[in-house]
């Protein structure tokens, strides 16, 4: 088992799990993070942390197709080790829904 990050985050990027990390799995696009699924230890440390809720175990129902997203991002992304500030919109964006389809695009984790 290893810990994803989903559409949860896009738009917000809150780093308060990036701080508890003991590994420095996290990575980071424009809009949202992501976990290198082979260096997370699975330690679940960062699951409480996210205040929208973005972290998930990829055991949970529709985690397979973020567990890819997790690893074919953290490949390009650059590693972030400590916490910065949030998106300006982030406490708007946190009930939004279909963010993956409005904001992703692979090549640099933005969109529209």
């Amino acid at each position: 088992m290893t810990y994803i990050v989903n559409e949860n985050c896009i738009n917000c990027k809150y780093t308060d799990c990036v701080e508890v990390c003991p590994v420095d799995c996290f990575y980071e696009g424009e809009n949202m993070l992501v976990i290198h699924p082979d260096e997370c230890i699975d330690c679940g440390v960062c699951e409480p942390e996210c205040p929208p809720e973005a972290i998930l175990p990829d055991s949970e129902p529709g985690a397979e197709a973020w567990l890819e997203v997790n690893r074919e991002m953290s490949e390009i992304w650059p590693n972030i080790g400590q916490r910065i500030d949030p998106m300006p919109n982030a406490e708007a964006s946190q009930g939004e829904t279909g963010k993956y389809e409005k904001y992703f695009t692979k090549a640099s984790g933005t969109g529209n």
